[in-house]
């Protein structure tokens, strides 16, 4: 089972209760703002503790209420792709990429190519289109050797031609990394483009 997400948590009025388990490549996670979606992310990733429950994915548990078990996010292999990018201005493009990398002997040049980034290296964030720099933010979640990517509106800030080319980009990872997804939205369209498996908050 590549999902296994049990939990519960409450955050002032907001009372998350889930109960997802999926081996679907992709798990979109559908919902309209202020529903809980980002927050289920972050216990995902171990930036939130669950009050109760358990979360696996690909087989190993990472956190187990009833067990004891909450392994820190550096432990999870989880690579992140934030709403808002989060690239740290004051680094280039290449350092940005290198930024948590984990197995410091691996090339990042398939990588590079298959996000096609490659003549980005030496850019300022902030030189960046909205499309290069959701590029870039899924190159450095790639390079930190992830067990699971994890989307938060990745197309959110960006036009109907970028958007296009940024959800080709993540079936190609899809389809070619099978890595595991959790995908969160408020937009069915991009479900049905990502050929996901819907779980509404």
């Amino acid at each position: 089972m590549r999902f296994e997400v049990r939990v519960s948590k409450r955050l002032g009025d907001l009372a998350l209760d889930v109960d997802l388990a999926s081996d679907a490549a992709v798990v979109a996670l559908f919902a309209p703002s202020g529903a809980g979606k980002t927050t289920l992310l972050n216990l995902v990733a171990g930036l939130g503790r669950p009050d109760a429950g358990r979360i696996a994915i690909a087989g190993e548990t990472l956190f187990d209420a009833a067990a004891g078990v909450n392994l820190p996010p550096e432990r999870r292999r989880i690579g992140y792709v934030f709403q808002d990018r989060r690239l740290f201005p004051h680094l280039k493009v290449r350092a940005n990429l290198l930024y948590g990398r984990q197995r410091s002997g691996d090339d990042i040049a398939p990588t590079l190519d298959l996000l096609g980034i490659g003549h980005l290296l030496d850019r300022w964030p902030a030189t960046l289109s909205g499309g290069e720099a959701q590029r870039v933010a899924i190159g450095r979640a790639l390079l930190a050797d992830p067990r699971v990517l994890l989307f938060d509106e990745p197309l959110s800030h960006l036009d109907r031609a970028r958007r296009d080319e940024i959800l080709a980009l993540i079936r190609r990872l899809r389809d070619e990394t099978g890595l595991p997804m959790l995908y969160v939205t408020h937009d069915a369209s991009e479900i049905d483009a990502l050929g996901a498996e819907r779980f509404d908050l």
